[in-house]
């Protein structure tokens, strides 16, 4: 079993993970896990664990881990955004054809406020991307 499991551990936290050298290789033959550093996803800090003095090795397996963990991420934020997409239109389909009078006094005020919200900062972001391909980029600048 110990050839099976990796040498690091990461357990996720809500803004990045807690970091486990992971050991198989003592008398009783059990998993220890040893904490080593705590990470942060966000501004890329490593917290070593008390006295922890972290190995080359171990900062380039935290390093390939948050790497990769920032991608993924990054992927997930662009596919919420998909499945909004989809939610909307699912969203339009049934307050035309299932909803009741009930149902849409429920929600067509959140909704409308929510919708206008994202439609100005939608138009307000098209804007500055249309004026900063015609400034030649400058209107980044101020």
């Amino acid at each position: 079993m110990g050839a099976d499991l990796p040498d690091y551990y990461f357990r996720i936290r809500e803004n990045g993970a807690v970091v486990f050298r992971v050991d198989t290789e003592n008398r009783q033959r059990r998993i220890e896990m040893d904490q080593l550093a705590v990470i942060n996803v966000r501004n890329g800090e490593v917290k070593p664990h008390g006295d922890t003095v972290l190995s080359d090795g171990d900062i380039a397996a935290i390093q390939a881990w948050l790497d990769e963990r920032v991608a993924l991420l990054a992927r997930r934020d662009i596919d919420d955004i998909h499945r909004a997409i989809d939610y909307l239109n699912i969203t339009t389909q049934w307050v035309q054809s299932k909803a009741s009078d009930g149902q849409l006094e429920d929600v067509t005020d959140p909704l409308l406020l929510a919708m206008h919200d994202l439609r100005t900062v939608l138009v307000r972001k098209k804007a500055d991307r249309l004026l900063s391909r015609a400034d030649g980029g400058k209107a980044d600048e101020d």
